[in-house]
């Protein structure tokens, strides 16, 4: 017996709310664990000032990379749970959008005036509240199968 094409469907969305999870818990906590982990932790063990301000920003850069990645990701579950529609109706989507534009805006501030180191981490300020926020939204698939 073949199996019908719904059912395909139903398995291969029943890993989208855990990969949803999973990048969010990956970049919204990386994110934060750079500023509250690894730079103060840098400053205990005796590293240079100016060492550790240059780990940060390399840091903060991949971070920020990876966070437009991780994004791109969880918006590509919410376009498959619930309609292309969502980016600019849900929260998450509209969330999600936001994230996209702090990173465009981080790395377009880092090439064009990389002076500008306030308005950088303005936008790295930007994406970790974001993602708090996005933490608290409902995960997609779990959100819809808790209505019916």
């Amino acid at each position: 017996m073949s199996k019908s094409n719904t059912s395909d469907r139903r398995r291969g969305f029943a890993a989208a709310p855990a990969i949803w999870q999973l990048t969010q818990v990956l970049w919204v906590g990386g994110l934060w664990m750079l500023h509250f982990g690894l730079l103060p932790a840098l400053g205990q063990i005796g590293l240079a000032p100016l060492l550790i301000e240059d780990i940060g920003s390399l840091m903060a850069s991949l971070l920020v990379a990876f966070a437009a990645f991780c994004a791109g990701v969880q918006a590509l579950v919410l376009i498959q749970a619930q309609g292309l529609s969502s980016l600019w109706r849900d929260m998450r989507g509209q969330l999600l959008s936001m994230v996209m534009l702090a990173c465009v805006v981080y790395f377009a501030l880092r090439v064009g005036m990389p002076g500008e180191l306030r308005w950088q981490l303005f936008c790295y300020l930007v994406l970790g509240l974001t993602g708090l926020l996005l933490v608290m939204q409902p995960v997609p698939g779990r959100a819809r199968k808790a209505r019916h």
